[in-house]
């Protein structure tokens, strides 16, 4: 009998129990199971592993792993979310203080000044690093400057036996500066993935120090060795990698049989929160103008006569849902 309590956080004791998970492999291999079995174990329906087959009664149909795991981890993506929402509150209330203090600082956690002086840092980290580098970078299009150092950096970890983990936002994928960046290094080595949500930058060294950004901009940089919060960073990263889509898989249409892009899709949803062009086009890592080229598109797909009417019928559609605090203008 099951004995996991009745709620649906993930990752801590009260997961999944080994005969739910014995029963749910064995749904995904023999495409169905019976409702007596679903009695025993009520936490895969609960976690919604399961679902009522329309032609067959008595039987349940498994809901594909991949799927699944998906839907399960999105609290938790939120959760991570938040966190580093108050993270970046922490940094810009108590950065602006590390000048008067009265002790030398923590050795564990560097301010670097400069934007030299952190390019030389990524560098030299870069050169230094045996195992493992992970990155994740906001936005869709990477600078040319920008572009040359990190194809720098990337070719030192790679020359050292090391690999590579990029993470992006969805853009990235039309960005053809990103394409002649990949074009250089040798396949094997680097595995690239992209998401949604607009992230911050984060850099992890054989999981061994960090780095993220102390002030908006490239000037100033916090160089993290603390093993406490090294092993964070790269806990919330791999949350976002395991949500985020492989670069050489193609990006699903938001809705079936709806012709909108997942981009596109995106954005609808900021829309319907009331969030304006500018803000849009920050959270998605693009310029206003290619925002406002995408919400043309939009209009354009569903008839849409002017942007309340845009908002109507993007909620009707069910591309995105209604937030009746916010309207469109």
């Amino acid at each position: 009998m099951c004995t996991t309590p009745d709620t649906d956080r993930i990752g801590t004791a009260d997961g999944l129990c080994e005969p739910a998970m014995e029963l749910y492999a064995t749904a995904l291999r023999e495409g169905h199971i019976e409702q007596t079995a679903i009695a025993r174990t009520p936490c895969l329906a609960r976690r919604g592993l399961v679902h009522p087959d329309p032609d067959s009664e008595g039987r349940w149909r498994p809901v594909p792993a991949s799927a699944a795991l998906t839907r399960l981890l999105k609290p938790l993506a939120q959760d991570v979310f938040e966190r580093l929402d108050a993270t970046t509150a922490l940094v810009d209330a108590l950065m602006p203080l590390t000048a008067i203090a009265d002790r030398a600082p923590n050795p564990a956690i560097t301010v670097i000044e400069g934007r030299e002086r952190v390019m030389a840092a990524l560098g030299e980290a870069s050169r230094t690093a045996r195992d493992e580098v992970l990155t994740a970078q906001p936005g869709g299009n990477r600078l040319v400057d920008n572009m040359r150092q990190g194809l720098d950096n990337a070719q030192a970890v790679i020359a050292a036996g090391g690999r590579m983990r990029h993470l992006y936002q969805h853009p990235v994928r039309y960005s053809t500066r990103f394409t002649q960046y990949l074009d250089q290094l040798p396949q094997g080595h680097l595995e690239v993935r992209t998401m949604e949500q607009a992230i911050d930058r984060l850099i992890v060294f054989d999981r061994k120090v960090a780095y993220v950004p102390a002030a908006p901009g490239n000037n100033t940089a916090l160089q993290i060795r603390h093993p406490a919060l090294v092993r964070y960073l790269v806990h919330v990263y791999e949350v976002l990698w395991a949500q985020a889509t492989p670069y050489d898989q193609p990006l699903p249409t938001a809705t079936p049989g709806a012709p909108v892009t997942t981009v596109q899709h995106s954005i609808a949803r900021l829309l319907t929160e009331g969030h304006a062009d500018e803000a849009i086009a920050r959270k998605m890592g693009i310029s206003v103008r290619t925002c406002r080229s995408h919400i043309a598109k939009l209009m354009q797909t569903l008839g849409a006569t002017s942007r309340t009417h845009l908002g109507a019928l993007l909620v009707r559609s069910g591309i995105a849902r209604a937030n009746p605090s916010k309207s469109l203008t």
